[in-house]
């Protein structure tokens, strides 16, 4: 699950074509660590043995253990017949013919509908790229790093030139992060293997971070998103205290690790500015030396290289003039700031303000519409976004490239209209203050439970 990773040659299958007839009860049993069954199209799979193999890491596939995983693999996966042949080996046999195609309180109505809009988009081109769009967005990332070089060789390094290049690099980075994240989602080319190509080159050379790492935690955002212990972007290391039930749990259990019903004000110094400069690359370098991930090491460390290539000459390094160096640190670690401020908001003001609870196993439409809204179109909004700001259809539909959100967006909202969806809709201000105010309601909640219950 997750097609955030490359297959190798398939297992080679050995044994005869699973038999089995299974109801969903029997199917739901099979949802511990090493006992994993999940249902793709109404055929059940034994993913025990095979999860830690599967290239979109082995959390995004366990956590559909259990249930129908159809939905979530529709989504992921631009190569179906060709994962196919990796999916053979596992299957243990089908559902039986009394058992419907859902499992739990999936709204059968609305899977179909549903299906029904993907294949209608797909087969009108709507997940095709414009490869010149693509291009074009890398070229302005490029320029952006070339002006803030030219710059400070053209007009020495001032304090105000050096914070103009911080800001062009910060632009860059942060463009760039929109742009691995198309590759990552494999919604640029056709091959899978070229969006991972183009993937390392953009998350690494450009950015200095590692594609493996942000595939196995992005597609956990995207399979269970907002979902408690199952996507990593709201595990908050109990810094913060998220939604209605979490809060009012911590205040009943007499957690106190922070003083949460100020956390939308120490929110500001601790989220916007360390995420990406402090917590990110910490966690990046970690996971890439403790899973011995070379590859993406390597590619980050071209990063690296190329940036004091270009601005050691500049203001020196390792010499005897320590201000020289502490310049071309504080700015390395400026534009990061800015960088983090920039992706924080972006990202938070689509997910935090919404529903953030434990699993309800619903089905892919409403999971996805209840824990994303969108932000007003505008050229702006777009570019600023990377155009998240139609956050609802592209965790809708992950691998549709970005530049063809607007035109699917007025069905998807007549869809949602239909059966009752909330299909939410901000300004860009009005999202993100509603970042502050729902870190406020979660603050109050907690203090109310600390002190009365």
């Amino acid at each position: 699950m997750g097609g955030g990773g490359q297959l190798n040659d398939p297992v080679e299958p050995g044994s005869a074509k699973g038999t089995g007839v299974y109801t969903w009860e029997e199917v739901q049993r099979h949802c511990s660590k090493n006992d994993q069954w999940l249902v793709i199209n109404r055929k059940v799979y034994n993913i025990s043995q095979w999860a830690r193999r599967h290239p979109g890491g082995f959390r995004v596939i366990s956590h559909y253990s259990g249930e129908d995983a159809t939905e979530a693999f529709t989504a992921f996966h631009p190569e179906q017949k060709f994962v196919q042949k990796f999916l053979k080996p596992l299957l243990v046999g089908e559902l039986a013919s009394t058992e419907p195609n859902q499992d739990q309180d999936k709204n059968a109505t609305i899977v179909e509908d549903f299906e029904n809009l993907r294949a209608q988009v797909e087969k009108e081109g709507l997940f095709q790229s414009k490869p010149l769009f693509f291009c074009l967005h890398l070229g302005h990332i490029l320029l952006l790093e070339v002006l803030a070089w030219l710059m400070l060789s053209y007009w020495g390094t001032s304090w105000t030139m050096t914070l103009l290049c911080a800001v062009m690099l910060a632009t860059a980075q942060s463009q760039a992060g929109w742009l691995q994240h198309d590759f990552g989602h494999l919604s640029v080319f056709k091959k899978s293997k070229w969006n991972h190509l183009v993937h390392k080159f953009v998350i690494g050379h450009l950015k200095g971070a590692s594609a493996n790492w942000w595939n196995h935690r992005h597609f956990q955002h995207h399979a269970k998103p907002n979902i408690f212990m199952k996507d990593p972007d709201i595990y908050m290391l109990d810094i913060f205290v998220l939604g209605n039930t979490q809060p009012v749990e911590y205040g009943i259990k007499k957690i106190k690790y922070m003083p949460y019903n100020h956390q939308h004000q120490y929110f500001f110094l601790v989220a916007p500015p360390l995420l990406i400069p402090v917590f990110y690359n910490f966690n990046i370098m970690k996971t890439m030396i403790t899973h011995r991930d070379w590859v993406d090491l390597a590619w980050a460390s071209t990063y690296y290289i190329r940036y004091f290539y270009c601005y050691t000459p500049f203001y020196g390094f390792l010499d005897l003039n320590l201000f020289h160096n502490c310049i071309l640190l504080d700015c390395c670690l400026f534009y990061r700031f800015l960088e983090s401020h920039w992706f924080v908001w972006v990202t938070q003001m689509n997910h935090l303000p919404m529903e953030i609870e434990y699993e309800r196993r619903q089905d892919w439409l409403t999971t996805q519409l209840l824990s994303t809204c969108n932000i007003e179109q505008s050229f702006f909004n777009d570019w600023f976004s990377g155009h998240l700001n139609f956050q609802i259809e592209h965790h809708l539909f992950p691998r549709m490239p970005r530049h063809n959100y607007r035109l699917v967006a007025p069905r998807v909202k007549e869809l949602c209209e239909k059966h009752g969806v909330p299909y939410g809709m901000k300004t860009l201000w009005r999202g993100m203050v509603d970042v502050v105010r729902s870190l406020k309601t979660s603050g109050d909640l907690w203090l109310d439970a600390y002190l009365h219950k």
